[in-house]
């Protein structure tokens, strides 16, 4: 499949990328990460509504305090079902950590954005459940937006999962 992020991607820097679709919508790494492959990060950027209709009222806050209306356009490129998932972003981005629990040995870091700052109590909890050895968060902001992503790792000091297992 073609991914629209990778068409402006220098065609050097394709070769070394591999894009992998997740067949299985209750799986997040499972499927996607294979024996014996490692990988110095994983990024996510998760559904944060926890309904389709949560997802269609956070779309017309925006386009009203944005000044372009209540029209049903959404201003977000992506697809419709990639808005929301049960439970929103702290029931996904929890479940991402618990999986990533199977593949501590594989990745260096995870990592995911977090929209909604309230949501950072219960993933920073999941996180230290999960035996996480190392967790950053990072605050960001765009103009009005603030926003944060939050990284953990399972290895110590910077070692790669290869490394740390011998």
């Amino acid at each position: 499949f073609i991914s629209a992020e990778f068409v402006g991607i220098p065609q050097g820097l394709r070769q070394r990328i591999r894009l992998r679709r997740q067949k299985d919508s209750s799986a997040i790494f499972s499927g996607i990460i294979h024996k014996n492959e490692y990988y110095d990060a994983t990024l996510c950027n998760p559904p944060f509504h926890a309904s389709a209709q949560a997802a269609g009222e956070g779309n017309a806050r925006k386009r009203r305090n944005l000044g372009t209306g209540d029209g049903p356009a959404l201003n977000f490129g992506g697809q419709q079902h990639e808005l929301w998932c049960d439970g929103g972003e702290a029931a996904f981005i929890r479940r991402m950590i618990a999986e990533s629990t199977r593949f501590a040995r594989q990745a260096r870091w995870f990592t995911s954005l977090v929209s909604r700052g309230e949501n950072l109590p219960v993933i920073m909890r999941a996180l230290q459940e999960a035996g996480a050895a190392r967790v950053e968060k990072v605050q960001m902001a765009q103009g009005n937006k603030q926003s944060r992503f939050i990284a953990w790792s399972f290895t110590r000091a910077g070692k790669t999962p290869a490394a740390q297992a011998r």
